[in-house]
């Protein structure tokens, strides 16, 4: 098994105990030691003292922290210790050249599809189905849930705050339990109850429902008590705990689509061995009404991995690290800013230079204190951040802040003429859907909103696109036109001009460009804005056609089209498209009009009876208002 370069700190920091690890070699952990958060005064101070205990030679350059917080940014203020650092100060004191710091249930997320067979215990029946979807719950401090989806050759984790989803009794010891907790609490979550403050609620729970005397025992005492079988009431605790368990990880599974399996982890239950086996954890997981026979065939599994969480924060410093290497040592808006420094102005160019010399800091501090560090003016900052397709600065920090929080990266998988036709269909379809992901990451919801109302308050649409993006063009105009829109599609540049010149206030024109850079296309924006229309820009970031549109759609995806015709770069386009057309369609039947804005409606969208339900809008073929395309566009509103 090959070695690092450097060997790497391994850390998994909780509200009581910070345990850390060095990686040697994958998956192999040394140095092992668990330090109480009390004895020392900060984030700082821990990681210090396990680092001066390592052996001099040692020289550790990389680290991963999984950490019992939410992670967003470059500050962590831990909920549950009085913790708080930057992480981009943390990984300058501590010399270390690359720090990633995620949250510790995402980590032990990542850590599932690497566990082995002696690292789990399955309880009951079913089986987990290659390359799906799988759940994980943990019941600790609180409950922590979380998913895993296949995407490509690795999987993309998600952040969620399931264990705040609400509890709901299915019988009458658990109605009483419901009863009870109202008197504490005006909502009840599963995290009220499926974790150690938890049991303490339900034991003072039960003790009220079986009229037994209430003592003040600790969350390990009552399962130690209900283990031996040394008290009632503890007794009907565990086994309500382990019944709701069962009842939350039938709800993730049907909620997911959980056909991988659901993953039990967490600091109660692997250590209640044998008597969660034989509890009645399976018996309701398996008890889902009509959906029984659905949970049934999904395996249950409880991790037994003593090192689980540090597995998958390794997993996720070494796919970091992987697309660093990739990309040249960025994420993607930080790709982004190197590609299109030279472009910029000589004052942007500062901007762009203290950005990917203190990324993380930048995330934190105020525009002011931005320009006063790149020696700039502030209008000057804002002028950055649009040239780079982002709506301000708040925009653009949070791009930012996507890709330096950890986030497993999208890849993208070079064909071979080794490849099998298999290989080959799996890489093609692979790599798009990574483009696809990636795009959609980049989104930005003011400038779709923008787009979408000037498309809406447009008397006349024409689009404009040429040689490889004719096709997007003639889409384009196509679902339009089944919209009732008066538009047209140019892709001859000698006509392009002259329909540019056209054009009048109130009309817009939608220009299709991967570069963004054709002289044809801008001397159309030119003529367009002249006449007094609107110019919606489908292109590249930086681009200069970017800087004349009103509103600019970034599609940021580069192909070598001196060897094959531009393939993945299209689809992405004609995803925009789909996006535009079903915005429209869906604000104005949110709007409540019974005919189009622009002229009468299209026989595909006449008002008709169907389902027996009159005045039913019937959208026309290729325009599915209740599609997935819509509900994301409608989400991204």
């Amino acid at each position: 098994m090959r070695e690092f370069d450097s060997p790497r700190l391994i850390a998994d920091i909780g509200g009581t105990f910070a345990r850390f690890a060095l990686e040697t070699t994958p998956g192999e952990f040394e140095h092992i030691a668990l330090l109480r958060c009390a004895e020392h005064a900060d984030f700082h101070a821990a990681v210090r003292a396990y680092m001066d205990r390592l052996p001099r030679q040692l020289k550790v350059a990389h680290a991963a922290i999984a950490i019992a917080n939410p992670v967003e940014g470059d500050q962590v203020r831990m909920t549950n210790y009085h913790w708080q650092f930057s992480i981009e100060e943390a990984r300058q004191r501590l010399g270390l050249d690359t720090l990633v710091v995620v949250n510790d249930f995402t980590a032990l997320a990542m850590a599932l599809p690497r566990l082995r067979g002696g690292e789990i215990r399955q309880i009951g029946g079913g089986e987990a189905r290659p390359h799906s979807v799988i759940g994980l719950l943990g019941s600790g401090s609180g409950l922590g849930v979380s998913g895993l989806i296949p995407a490509g050759e690795g999987w993309i984790s998600l952040g969620s705050e399931g264990g705040h989803t609400n509890f709901a009794p299915r019988d009458e010891r658990e109605i009483a339990l419901l009863r009870f907790a109202w008197n504490e609490y005006e909502h009840v979550s599963f995290e009220r109850l499926l974790s150690g403050p938890g049991l303490e609620l339900m034991h003072r729970a039960m003790a009220d429902h079986l009229k037994q005397p209430s003592e003040p025992l600790t969350a390990p005492d009552i399962t130690a008590r209900a283990l031996e079988a040394a008290d009632p009431v503890c007794e009907a605790t565990l086994d309500l705990f382990c019944t709701l368990l069962g009842t939350a990880a039938a709800n993730l599974a049907v909620t997911l689509g959980a056909l991988g399996g659901i993953y039990i982890g967490g600091g109660i239950v692997p250590r209640l061995g044998e008597y969660f086996d034989r509890s009645r954890f399976r018996s309701r997981f398996e008890d889902k009404g009509r959906f029984s026979d659905y949970v049934r065939a999904i395996p249950t599994f409880v991790i037994t991995a003593k090192h689980a969480t540090f597995k998958g924060a390794s997993a996720i410093l070494e796919a970091q690290l992987r697309s660093l290497r990739n990309s040249g040592g960025a994420s993607a808006i930080v790709s982004q800013i190197r590609r299109a420094r030279d472009g910029l102005s000589p004052a942007e160019q500062r901007v762009a230079d203290h950005v990917l010399a203190h990324s993380r800091k930048v995330l934190n501090d105020p525009i002011a204190e931005i320009a006063r560090a790149a020696g700039v003016s502030q209008p000057t900052v804002i002028r950055f951040c649009r040239s780079l397709g982002c709506e301000g600065l708040s925009d653009f920090k949070l791009r930012l802040a996507s890709g330096l929080t950890g986030t497993v990266p999208v890849s993208h998988t070079q064909v071979t003429q080794d490849d099998s036709m298999v290989e080959l269909g799996e890489k093609v379809l692979g790599n798009t859907a990574s483009a696809i992901l990636q795009v959609r990451s980049q989104l930005n919801r003011d400038m779709i909103d923008r787009s979408i109302d000037l498309l809406l308050a447009a008397s006349r649409i024409e689009f404009f696109a040429i040689g490889h993006y004719g096709v997007v063009a003639q889409d384009a105009q196509f679902k339009f036109l089944r919209l009732g829109v008066a538009c047209n599609a140019y892709v001859e540049p000698r006509l392009q001009l002259l329909a540019a010149q056209t054009l009048k206030a109130g009309d817009v024109a939608v220009l299709i460009s991967s570069s963004g850079k054709l002289p044809e296309l801008i001397a159309v924006a030119d003529a367009a804005r002249e006449r007094g229309a609107h110019v919606l820009a489908i292109t590249a970031s930086q681009s200069p056609l970017a800087k004349k549109a009103d509103a600019a759609l970034i599609v940021d995806h580069v192909e070598d089209v001196a060897t094959h015709l531009p393939m993945i770069s299209r689809i992405l386009h004609l995803l925009v498209i789909d996006m535009l057309a079903v915005g429209v369609a869906m604000r104005r039947d949110n709007a409540g009009a019974t005919g189009l804005a622009l002229g009468t409606a299209h026989p595909d969208l006449d008002e008709t009876e169907a389902d027996g339900a009159p005045g039913t809008r019937r959208a026309a073929p290729g325009i599915s208002l209740a599609s997935p395309l819509a509900k994301l566009t409608a989400h991204s509103r």
